[in-house]
């Protein structure tokens, strides 16, 4: 499993000619990272006196987090899995009518697959990233930078998905499903954009 390879091993295959893991995969790993700077955020909060009112809360959040981090880190593999039909559907011959028209329709069915999983790692990372702003505004003041980075990064993480989107629905015949999953990861990369935005205005206001 690509997930459990040291760091080094997973830069250096991303690196390679391999197709997977791509963007899908490095969108995932930077999501988890994003999770885990959350979760240092909350151990961070808990146990101090002066956060004794949130600690609770910060407690739920870092099991939530916790949730994240591991569904976002099995996304990787998820994300390869999700590839390869589609990369086998490419290379399906269609010298005549009836190859053709299987091929089409396995393409579809491919492509189809290789643009929900996407759409569902970015339904994580937005999660994540609601939880980072959170801690933002209620997690210790000493960590309350590593929260903003944590958004920065969820942010480039659900962008980076949304590719595997866009990429995967341009090339489907079904327009009316396309539209449909390039829409709902468009209202996600704005809820997205308008996190980092509030995130990055308030946080600067704690620290300089």
């Amino acid at each position: 499993m690509m997930c459990e390879m040291r760091m080094m091993d997973f830069a250096d295959v991303l690196a390679s000619a391999e197709p997977v893991p791509g963007g899908g995969g490095a969108s995932a790993a930077v999501g988890a990272f994003a999770a885990a700077l959350g979760r240092m955020v909350t151990s961070l909060t808990v146990g101090k006196k002066k956060y004794a009112s949130v600690e609770e809360e910060m407690r739920e959040i870092n099991e939530k987090l916790e949730a994240y981090q591991k569904k976002l880190l099995d996304f990787i593999d998820l994300d390869a899995e999700a590839f390869l039909p589609l990369s086998k559907a490419y290379k399906m011959p269609k010298e005549t009518e009836a190859q053709r028209m299987e091929k089409e329709k396995v393409m579809e069915e491919a492509l189809y697959a290789a643009s929900i999983t996407p759409i569902h790692m970015m339904e994580t990372i937005l999660e994540v990233m609601r939880l980072l702003a959170v801690l933002s505004e209620k997690g210790s003041t000493l960590a309350v930078s590593d929260a903003a980075t944590g958004v920065f990064f969820g942010r480039g993480a659900l962008e980076g998905a949304s590719m595997n989107v866009f990429i995967n629905t341009g090339m489907m015949k079904n327009k009316e499903t396309a539209e449909n999953l390039q829409e709902r990861a468009k209202v996600m990369i704005a809820e997205g954009e308008a996190l980092r935005d509030r995130v990055y205005y308030s946080v600067l206001e704690k620290i300089m």
